[in-house]
């Protein structure tokens, strides 16, 4: 199990990924693609990094809007493994056009 990032580390690592924001024991970020298929297209992928990291984001998807939320639930917070995937979720975005 991941550590439990404290309010100091989590300020950082949020630095780091400026477009994510904190709510509570979650970082959210809304991405908004091109076209619908596009969008899920970025949830496609998002899914099989996830997979491969055992690490799942909520996801909530209306037409073209994706919004991601991340939390490591078996730690109770955030955990440098939120921040891992939010940046292999920006990386992935920018190549779907989706910002």
């Amino acid at each position: 199990m991941a550590d439990r990032l404290d309010d100091a580390a989590i300020a950082q690592r949020l630095a780091a990924v400026p477009k994510w924001a904190r709510s509570g024991d979650e970082i959210r970020r809304e991405f908004t693609a091109p076209t619908f298929l596009a969008g899920i297209d970025l949830v496609s992928d998002v899914a099989r990094v996830a997979e491969d990291a055992d690490h799942h984001p909520d996801i909530d998807i209306r037409w073209r809007t994706v919004v991601f939320a991340l939390t490591t639930h078996d730690a109770g917070g955030l955990t440098a493994l939120d921040f891992d995937l939010a940046e292999r979720i920006d990386g992935i975005a920018g190549t779907y056009g989706a910002d």
